[in-house]
């Protein structure tokens, strides 16, 4: 199996990460009652943890989808490997790197690491075209 699609399968690992992560901080932060409620109504506003755990997720969510689509078109057009390989380790590394580095409100180091996980993503294109 191509590590492409290997760290496809651990980059849903990675999303559900993500949600536990920001579900655990939002339920400390707003009470079990919210979390198991029906949630109507306004919520209170999340802390700086949860907070940033939301906004670490939405970000997560904004490049997954291109990681899927490149993942699977380096698959399904036989170009896996190379820089390709390269790149999805990069981007998948960088998106784990990223969560304690934005939980921990790390500046610049954080930004930093968006910009390595878009060069994988970047890597990743380049061998697909």
């Amino acid at each position: 199996m191509p590590t492409e699609i290997t760290l496809l399968g651990w980059s849903t690992v990675l999303l559900f990460a993500h949600l536990m992560l920001q579900g655990q901080t939002a339920t400390r932060e707003r009470g079990l009652g919210w979390n198991a409620g029906p949630r109507d109504g306004e919520a209170a506003p999340l802390g700086p943890l949860a907070g940033r755990a939301q906004r670490a997720l939405t970000n997560f969510q904004e490049t997954w989808p291109a990681f899927i689509a490149l993942a699977l078109a380096l698959t399904i057009t036989d170009r896996t490997g190379g820089i390709g390989v390269v790149g999805a380790a990069t981007w998948f590394v960088a998106r784990i790197a990223y969560i304690p580095l934005y939980l921990f409100g790390i500046p610049y180091v954080r930004s930093l690491c968006w910009l390595v996980s878009i060069l994988g993503l970047l890597l990743m294109l380049i061998r697909l075209v």
